[in-house]
């Protein structure tokens, strides 16, 4: 191995940063590369000084205000218990509106990519329909009419219930 290193060939040359050359990268960085970090680098900083500004200044309110915290607490403790309750509610609230509609958004995408392949899959069953709705319409009309006969029996039931307490 030292032999190795000792033979110099003629037309070569031995420069020790080919070795270096060789983990780096063929290409260097875009333009835009260059101009994102030269644009974003000191954005960055900036926004860093402002957070820890931000802090600074909450933490410098927070020891001045907490004697007014303290002397005004039981008025300032429901309050805020309120108006936090207020704004979980309100975002809780904007939670469920937002899941409800893409939940409905999805149901209808859902519902138009079926129907296609269930209108082609139809055919005949189409000409069945009918026979099935006026099934259902039945059912539905025996149902109801249970229902109401269950009805008028439990109101008759509570109203012999009340006049026999009226009457003792």
């Amino acid at each position: 191995m030292a032999e190795h290193q000792g033979q110099h060939h003629p037309g070569q040359q031995h420069v020790p940063t080919d070795s270096i050359k060789s983990m780096l990268p063929d290409k260097g960085p875009k333009a835009t590369q260059v101009i994102a970090v030269i644009t974003l680098f000191p954005l960055g900083g900036l926004l860093l000084t402002l957070a820890g500004l931000t802090l600074a200044g909450t933490v410098i309110a927070l020891v001045l205000a907490t004697p007014v915290f303290i002397l005004f607490s039981p008025v300032i403790v429901p309050a805020a218990i309120t108006i936090g309750l207020a704004v979980i509610g309100f975002l809780t609230s904007g939670a469920f509106g937002l899941t409800g509609m893409s939940a409905l958004a999805w149901i209808m995408n859902y519902v138009r990519q079926v129907s296609g392949k269930v209108a082609q899959q139809l055919g005949e069953k189409v000409q069945q329909m009918p026979d099935q709705m006026e099934a259902a319409k039945r059912r539905m009309q025996e149902t109801s009419g249970q229902l109401g006969q269950r009805t008028k029996e439990i109101s008759q039931q509570a109203q012999a219930r009340s006049q026999e307490g009226g009457r003792t």
